[in-house]
């Protein structure tokens, strides 16, 4: 019997070794005392021996996920993260060239865009001529825009981030990243799905209770191999669907593949939409912090 007890202390220990659950731990309790039975004599008891051994190796096999299982599952937090440090970088600075349409009207104009982490942005119209030099600043949780026609700095409110930056389908919160799809929602994988070509996975982000964020929910589809965005629906606190950012054109930008046309389009306003295109982008470059400044947002 001594002979048994050795057999299972290895058991035991390969297993402790293996786990990191008190779930684990506690499966180990319930096989112990199966494999333990009362002292019995005869066939019969072998027999019943036997089957307790299956039993407990049984619940080794089945107790703890392997490795490659965990490994391979995507975790929805993580894509979420590295989409979004995929299109910020470090720091970052562009030229965008923005198209808003409307089944009337159709303007373009021309932006130098400068970030840094998660916390500061700067935009400036470079055309056309009549809006050259309007600026947009956000610094943490303050945002501002100048108007140099009026020389004016309107500071914006939190309850204006929903609004429509510079008349197009972009809300403030869209441009300056004043919300943070990492920090202030939940993240659920909701399945996996194809989406221009490619393998995606569609993840769902509710905001947390109380994050002050302009969206009641999100759908953000990226694609498998490196978390790239590819999709995003933008939903209200009613759970309806107010607009869609698709986004194209996938090509290597400054030191990583990004999409290079972002194009939004509110579900509510037939023929209208936004389209971006990043002309030239440089990430992880070293930036004057005098850029993220009230009086640089004055400057013309």
């Amino acid at each position: 019997m001594r002979r048994s007890s050795g057999i299972f202390d290895t058991c035991s220990n390969a297993v402790i070794a293996r786990s990191d659950s008190d779930e684990a731990i506690h499966n180990i309790g319930i096989a112990s005392s199966a494999f333990w039975p009362p002292r019995n004599d005869g066939l019969f008891a072998g027999f019943t021996m036997i089957k307790r051994v299956i039993f407990f190796l049984y619940l080794l096999l089945t107790s703890f996920p392997s490795h490659d299982a965990r490994a391979g599952e995507p975790d929805a937090k993580e894509m979420v993260k590295r989409s979004d440090d995929l299109m910020r970088g470090d720091t970052s600075h562009g030229t965008y060239r923005m198209t808003v349409a409307t089944p009337d009207w159709k303007r373009t104009l021309e932006l130098d865009a400068y970030s840094s982490g998660r916390d500061k942005t700067f935009i400036r119209i470079l055309s056309p001529q009549k809006e050259k030099g309007v600026s947009t600043l956000r610094v943490e949780n303050n945002m501002w825009n100048f108007l140099p026609k009026v020389e004016r700095t309107i500071k914006i409110a939190p309850s204006m981030m929903f609004q429509q930056w510079m008349g197009s389908d972009f809300a403030n919160d869209d441009m300056v990243k004043e919300s943070s799809l990492v920090n202030d929602y939940t993240h659920t994988a909701s399945g996996e799905e194809i989406v221009d070509t490619f393998p995606a996975l569609c993840i769902e982000l509710i905001p947390k209770p109380g994050a002050a964020v302009t969206w009641g929910k999100l759908i953000l589809w990226v694609r498998k191999s490196d978390s790239c965005p590819l999709k995003q629906e933008f939903y209200d606190e009613h759970n309806k669907l107010i607009k869609v950012l698709e986004y194209s054109a996938i090509k290597k930008m400054s030191d990583r593949e990004i999409p290079t046309i972002w194009v939004i389009t509110p579900v509510t306003k037939p023929g209208c939409s936004t389209t971006i295109e990043v002309l030239e982008i440089v990430y992880n470059c070293p930036l004057d912090k005098d850029i993220f400044t009230l009086s640089n947002l004055k400057r013309t």
